[in-house]
C-alpha cells in the first residue's frame, strides 16, 4: 500500500506541477497578448494620423496651387507645369471619351469601322422601354441567332 501512496503523492505533485507551469505560461502569453494589441492598436493609431497630415499637405498643396497657378515661384515652376500639362490630358481624355460614347460597334464585323451610331440613336428612341434593345442584351444576341439558324436551314 506504501507504494501506491507515493505513487498516489508523485501523480499528485506532478500535477500541480503542471497547473503551476499552465498557470504561469498561461500569465506569460496573457502579458505578451495585451502588449502585441497595445503594438497593434498604437500602429494604427500612427497610420490614421500620418494619413491625416497627408489630406493636410494634399489640401495645401492644391490651395498653394490654385493661388499662385498663374505665377509660381521658380521652385514650383516645374511641378506646377506637370500638373497643368496633366489638366489638359484629362480633358482630352475626356473629349475622347465623350466622342466614344456615341460610337457603337457593327454587329456584323465587330469592329467600330461602320457607322452604326444614327441606326443605333433611332432604334433607341423607339424602343427606350425595352431592355432588348441595348446593344448586347442576351435577347437581341438569342433572336440574332434564331435568325441565322433559319437562314441555314
Amino acid at each position: 500500500m506504501k507504494n501506491y501512496d507515493e505513487l498516489k503523492q508523485k501523480a499528485k505533485n506532478a500535477a500541480e506541477t503542471i497547473v503551476d507551469v499552465s498557470t504561469e505560461a498561461f500569465k506569460v502569453a496573457e502579458a505578451k497578448l495585451r502588449i502585441l494589441a497595445k503594438k497593434a492598436k498604437l500602429n494604427a493609431d500612427s497610420t490614421r494620423e500620418k494619413a491625416q497630415i497627408r489630406r493636410s499637405y494634399n489640401e495645401i498643396g492644391k490651395k498653394y496651387y490654385e493661388l499662385h497657378k498663374d505665377e509660381p515661384a521658380e521652385a514650383f515652376k516645374e511641378v506646377f507645369g506637370s500638373i497643368t500639362e496633366s489638366f489638359t490630358r484629362i480633358e482630352a481624355i475626356k473629349s475622347e471619351l465623350e466622342e466614344l460614347k456615341n460610337t457603337n460597334v457593327c454587329d456584323e464585323c465587330d469592329e467600330d469601322c461602320c457607322d452604326v451610331t444614327e441606326e443605333a440613336e433611332s432604334s433607341e428612341t423607339t424602343n427606350a422601354a425595352s431592355p432588348a434593345a441595348e446593344p448586347g442584351f442576351a435577347g437581341e444576341q438569342a433572336d440574332h441567332k434564331e435568325e441565322e439558324q433559319k437562314s441555314e436551314d
